[in-house]
């Protein structure tokens, strides 16, 4: 019963000799309350509908608009048994799973594991539905950006970081910027609700806990009034996400090549500069090194900042996606996305499809070597009939000669 009381010791969220009543002198409208969360939940329901109707009837034309096509794809043959397998246990069989198979199903080894590759490319997501999904984040990412820099641009502490802690936590909270911290709120929890119906990716791990730590950071900075620097962080991270997902948007499409390679030279360079320069020296120096000038660590100090570790960590194991992407590019070798265009489970399997369609044609693996086979057999049973015919006949041609020699 004393854990809820416990959970909000002063001493735990404010620095030492600060007190909630201190925090109560603000009036209502401009000091953050804990409740005020709640309104992240119906925010967050409300971008999931907002992003259905967009990808909807609003990501369709666009795509058509930058020549998105999906691919072709061969459906695998039905087969309930190894359908049942597919969906029950797994879609990536071992060794011994495919020989149980082949003997249950009567099937080659080529043919079970070619079902099974067919039938994880139908799971695929088209490149519709992934243009769509760049295309929705582009949207909130450059909207949030915009907004975000014109109620932050002519405010002290987006030029002198000292300012994020003066007077604190006694600083009031702009209605502005309230509405900044909900709507990012909601964004990143409709991403959690819709995670998983959403493309799966490689970083699939890191995505989530990015988007879990940057729930609790923005709650725990809104509650302890870190409003001033959270909406820097906000900030920083939408300006370069802007170019990674117009990047990825014109990459589904068709004749972009070029410029899909300058946007993701211009994203590379932003996302270097803000995430491994900006932010360890501006954002994670103002919380670690400047806020000691104004007061004593504490509880909420030694939180907040390892959620920003946390997301420091994040930037660096992107950076290195990046920096690989950077290096293939510049060999002329870069054809997708390290980070996020492709499938976990499948990333190796478009290059056996664009090998040709011999092991599709049957929708089983071997029928294409067999149906070349059997006319090859057809073939040379067509010549061998042919050469004992023409046998037969010069052998007759033969015999007619010298019988009407003899008479």
């Amino acid at each position: 019963m004393d854990l809820l009381p416990d959970l909000w010791r002063q001493d735990y969220w404010l620095p030492p000799g600060v007190t909630w009543r201190d925090v109560e002198q603000l009036a209502d409208s401009e000091r953050p309350r804990p409740h005020d969360l709640l309104l992240a939940l119906p925010l967050a329901l409300g971008f999931v509908a907002l992003r259905y109707v967009f990808e909807r009837f609003f990501a369709p034309p666009m795509g058509t608009c930058l020549g998105v096509k999906n691919r072709l794809q061969v459906t695998a043959a039905p087969s309930p048994k190894l359908e049942s397998f597919y969906t029950q246990r797994s879609r990536q069989p071992t060794q011994s799973d495919i020989v149980s198979l082949m003997s249950l199903c009567g099937k080659t080894q080529r043919q079970t594991e070619t079902w099974f590759r067919l039938r994880r490319n139908q799971d695929r997501p088209s490149q519709t539905k992934k243009f769509g999904e760049a295309a929705w984040r582009f949207f909130f990412y450059l909207t949030a950006f915009m907004a975000g820099l014109a109620c932050l641009i002519d405010r002290p502490w987006f030029w002198d970081r000292r300012e994020c802690w003066r007077q604190y936590p006694v600083q009031p909270m702009e209605r502005a910027h309230y509405w900044y911290y909900m709507l990012e709120l909601g964004f990143y929890g409709s991403l959690l609700l819709r995670i998983s119906v959403d493309v799966k990716r490689k970083d699939f791990k890191e995505q989530v806990i990015h988007h879990l730590a940057t729930i609790f950071l923005l709650s725990f900075s809104y509650c302890t009034n870190l409003i001033r620097i959270g909406t820097l962080v906000m900030l920083l991270h939408d300006s370069s996400d802007i170019l990674l997902e117009s990047a990825k948007m014109f990459n589904y499409g068709t004749g972009w090549r070029k410029t899909c390679d300058t946007l993701f030279v211009v994203f590379a360079v932003a996302f270097l500069v803000t995430r491994l320069v900006i932010f360890p020296s501006q954002i994670i120096h103002t919380t670690l090194v400047l806020s000691m000038e104004t007061f004593e660590p504490f509880v909420g100090y030694y939180f907040f900042n390892v959620l920003l570790m946390v997301l420091q960590a994040l930037h660096i194991f992107w950076a290195g996606l990046i920096i690989r992407m950077v290096y293939k590019f510049l060999k002329g070798k870069l054809e997708k996305d390290e980070r996020s265009d492709e499938e976990s489970e499948v990333e190796e399997e478009e290059d056996e499809d664009n090998k040709g369609g011999k092991e599709n044609a049957d929708q089983g693996g071997d029928y294409c070597w067999e149906r070349r086979k059997d006319k090859l057999n057809s073939k040379l049973s067509m010549l061998t009939n042919n050469f004992v015919l023409n046998n037969l006949t010069s052998h007759r041609a033969s015999v007619a000669d010298k019988m009407h020699k003899a008479q």
